[in-house]
C-alpha cells in the first residue's frame, strides 16, 4: 500500500470539523477507495481549547495558519478559514509555493486570486481542488472539468445560494413577508447575522464567475456580473407571478454570445412546470447547456457541513488516489496562461420578456401614459392588467409583461414614468426565463 497522505486543515468550524469527523469516521473506507490511509497531520483553529466533537490529539497544532502551510508534515492543506484575502490567501499561497497541494472551499478567495493561483499551481505541479466552493456537494467542478471533454458550453445556470432560494420557497408557500422569512433563515442558521452577502446576490456571483471561467475558457471576472439581490420581492410580486404560471428564483446565468460572455445575478420568473422551479430550499440547482450533450441539470444540498465536508472529502480522495509524477489537469480545465480576458457581451435583447410591476397614482390618464412611455422605447406588450390596491389609499397596481425587449429599453421606460410623477412606490422589474 502507498504512503498516507498527510493531511494539514486550516479552519475548524463547521465545514472543518465535520471533514475531521468524515475522514476520522470514513477512514477504513477511504483507505478501501483511494488505495492508502488518510491521516490529519495537522490542525490550526483561533481556539485550541473548544471541544469539536472529534478527536485531533494526535495532529499536531498550529495558532498561525501560514506556518501550517509551510512547515507541516503535510502532503496536502485544506483551507476552510474564508475571506478573499487575509489569512485565507496567504496561507494558500505559501502551501502551493511549498509545492503542496490545496483543497479550498472559498469561492470568495477563488473569485478574486483564482487565476494567479491556478498559474502558481501548474507551474509547481500540484492540485488545487475546489469542488465545495460552488453548490456544495453536487459534482459541479469535477463535472465541468473532467467529465464534459469535448463539449462546448453555450450557457451554464442555476440556483447557486441556498438562502435565497429558502427564503422564496417560504414566501410563495406560506404566504410569508421577505422579512419575516429571513429571520426565519437567520433562526434556522441559512442566513447569517448579516446577510447582505447572500440576500444582495454578491455569494451566487462569486460562484457564476467560476463556472463562467470554466464553461468558457475565460479568466475571471466576477466584477463584471449585472447583480441585483432578492431583498426588493414583495408577496405582490410572489402572487402576480403565480398568477401569471411563473415562479420566482434567484438565479445566477452565463452564456456565450456573439459580442461576448453574459453573466448577470438576478431574480428571475421561471415557468411553474420547469424542473429549475421545482427546486426548493435550501437545495441548489446548475444546469448546463452544451452542444454534445444538450442540457444537464445537477441538483442536490447546496450548503451546510456535511454537504461541504462531502465535495471537500471527495477532493481529498482524489489526489489520495493520484499517482506521483502524474501530470495534473489544469485548475479551470485550461492551463491558466491560456485562459481568454473576458469579454463583456453587448446588451441585447432578451427573449423570454419582462415582468413590470407598478404602483401608481389612481387618477385619470396613468394607465394611457404607462402605455404611451413603453411605446416610446419600442416596447411590445404582451399584457397589461390594473388592479385596484389592497388598501383603501388612491392607488392602483399595474402589471406588464413585456415581449422581447432590451434591459436599457425597459429601465429607461420606466425611468421615464418614474419622472412623470405616476409612481407612488419602487417600480419592480424581474426578467422572464421562458424555459429551463
Amino acid at each position: 500500500m502507498a504512503e498516507p497522505l498527510r493531511i494539514g486543515i486550516a479552519g475548524l468550524g463547521t465545514v472543518g470539523a465535520a471533514v475531521a469527523r468524515v475522514l476520522a469516521d470514513k477512514a477504513a473506507e477511504l483507505t478501501r477507495q483511494c488505495g492508502r490511509d488518510i491521516i490529519v497531520n495537522a490542525v490550526s483553529a483561533r481556539d485550541a481549547k473548544r471541544d469539536r466533537g472529534v478527536d485531533l490529539s494526535s495532529a499536531q497544532w498550529f495558532d498561525d495558519p501560514v506556518e501550517l502551510a509551510k512547515k507541516a508534515d503535510i502532503d496536502v492543506f485544506v483551507e476552510l478559514i474564508g475571506g478573499e484575502d487575509g489569512p485565507a490567501l496567504a496561507c494558500v499561497k505559501a502551501a502551493l509555493d511549498a509545492g503542496r497541494h490545496v483543497v479550498t472551499a472559498n469561492k470568495a478567495l477563488l473569485a478574486k486570486h483564482g487565476v494567479a493561483l491556478a498559474e502558481t499551481a501548474e507551474k509547481k505541479g500540484v492540485l488545487l481542488n475546489y469542488e465545495a466552493a460552488v453548490a456544495g456537494g453536487i459534482p459541479v467542478i469535477k463535472t465541468m472539468r473532467e467529465a464534459m471533454a469535448g463539449n462546448t458550453v453555450n450557457r451554464v445556470f442555476g440556483i447557486l445560494n441556498g438562502t435565497c432560494n429558502y427564503i422564496l420557497t417560504r414566501m410563495e408557500a406560506e404566504g410569508l413577508s421577505f422579512e419575516e422569512c429571513l429571520k426565519d433563515a437567520q433562526r434556522l442558521g441559512y442566513a447569517e447575522a448579516d446577510p447582505t452577502f447572500d440576500i444582495e446576490g454578491n455569494d451566487t456571483a462569486h460562484k457564476l464567475a467560476i463556472l463562467t471561467s470554466l464553461a468558457f475558457g475565460t479568466k475571471i471576472a466576477a466584477g463584471d456580473i449585472y447583480l441585483e439581490g432578492i431583498s426588493n420581492i414583495t408577496q405582490a410580486d410572489i402572487r402576480a407571478a403565480s398568477n401569471l404560471g411563473f415562479r420566482i428564483k434567484l438565479l445566477g446565468v452565463a452564456q456565450r454570445t456573439e459580442s461576448g460572455i453574459e453573466q448577470r445575478v438576478h431574480p428571475t420568473m421561471v415557468p411553474t412546470a420547469s424542473v429549475i422551479a421545482q427546486v426548493h430550499g435550501v437545495t441548489n440547482a446548475v444546469a448546463i447547456e452544451t452542444d454534445i450533450l444538450g442540457e444537464l441539470l445537477l441538483s442536490g444540498p447546496g450548503a451546510g457541513g456535511n454537504a461541504t465536508a462531502s465535495a471537500v472529502v471527495g477532493d481529498i480522495a482524489d489526489i489520495a488516489k493520484s499517482q506521483p509524477g502524474f501530470q495534473h489537469g489544469p485548475v479551470f480545465g485550461r492551463p491558466a496562461k491560456e485562459l481568454k480576458p473576458y469579454r463583456k457581451a453587448r446588451m441585447r435583447s432578451h427573449a423570454g420578456g419582462y415582468f413590470i410591476r407598478l404602483t401608481v397614482h389612481d387618477r385619470l390618464g396613468v394607465f394611457a401614459a404607462i402605455a404611451r412611455r413603453m411605446a416610446d422605447n419600442d416596447i411590445s406588450l404582451e399584457s397589461i392588467v390594473q388592479h385596484a390596491a389592497e388598501s383603501e389609499t388612491a392607488q392602483k397596481t399595474v402589471i406588464l409583461v413585456t415581449h422581447e425587449t432590451t434591459e436599457a429599453a425597459v429601465r429607461k421606460a420606466v425611468e421615464s414614468i418614474t419622472r412623470d410623477g405616476h409612481l407612488t412606490s419602487k417600480p419592480q422589474v424581474i426578467r422572464i426565463e421562458r424555459a429551463g
